[in-house]
């Protein structure tokens, strides 16, 4: 499978990672070979990439997000296992810092998620196998190219939780219903595994069972929950904050 991503910051980090197959590079003719675009004609070349420089026209009819003068024709994106997670985690010499996303159908919010993720030092980021947003040209352009530098994996978020609790690994449920415990009753440091659930119904039933505790964050306006990926963003922040930054 063949797919294109464009924009300049996407298409950047799609070959600064070099974690997928790139088949062509296309540029607009006439534009000015500066900031992203020289970078990636810069990046092109090593890695053998065939660079064409094509009508403006053309670009347009490959995708219908905004290209910026730039695409790139890559293989599909490259899923990892929770082993490859783990093993990563342990390769830096960090206790795991995982985020599970159950069910989220939004790619924006996906895109905003991945590109927290990679900011905040993120080890990996836990798909469901089914019924979820995944890793497709939009979501690369929403997280301005993040999603290719986190390692993503698709698992049956159950199994996989149980999996890292064996593995001594503190799973963290967001969710903002009365029986979950405020900011300052949970812990953040350590070994974390923060799971966020839908944009409307929150965490699956046996997702949020499986959870060891359920974080509540603190609101102090009129409106009683933030979206789903603002609250795992600053629920993000808040567990780098208590790794003190590292």
């Amino acid at each position: 499978m063949r797919e294109w991503i464009v924009g300049r910051q996407p298409v950047y980090e799609t070959l600064r990672a070099g974690r997928r197959r790139s088949f062509v590079l296309h540029i607009a003719e006439g534009i000015q070979h500066k900031g992203r675009i020289a970078d990636a004609l810069h990046l092109a070349k090593p890695q053998g990439v065939p660079v064409r420089f094509v009508p403006r026209q053309q670009l347009d009819a490959l995708s219908p997000i905004a290209n910026q003068g730039i695409a790139v024709q890559v293989s599909a994106y490259p899923y990892v296992t929770l082993f490859d997670i783990l093993e990563h985690a342990k390769n830096v010499g960090e206790q795991p810092f995982i985020l599970v996303l159950d069910a989220l159908q939004d790619p924006q919010n996906l895109g905003t998620l991945l590109r927290t993720a990679d900011a905040c030092g993120v080890h990996g980021v836990i798909l469901p196998l089914r019924n979820t947003a995944t890793v497709t040209p939009a979501v690369v352009t929403s997280s301005s190219g993040a999603s290719e530098h986190v390692l993503i994996a698709q698992a049956n978020l159950v199994q996989a939780l149980n999996n890292l609790k064996e593995q001594n690994v503190w799973v963290v449920g967001l969710d903002s219903g009365p029986e979950s415990s405020v900011l300052t009753d949970v812990r953040l440091d350590g070994a974390l595994v923060l799971v966020v659930g839908n944009e409307g119904q929150g965490m699956r039933p046996l997702v949020k069972r499986t959870c060891d505790i359920l974080l509540r964050l603190p609101m102090r306006g009129k409106i009683e929950s933030l979206n789903a990926a603002t609250a795992g963003s600053v629920a993000l922040y808040l567990a780098w904050q208590t790794r003190k930054f590292s």
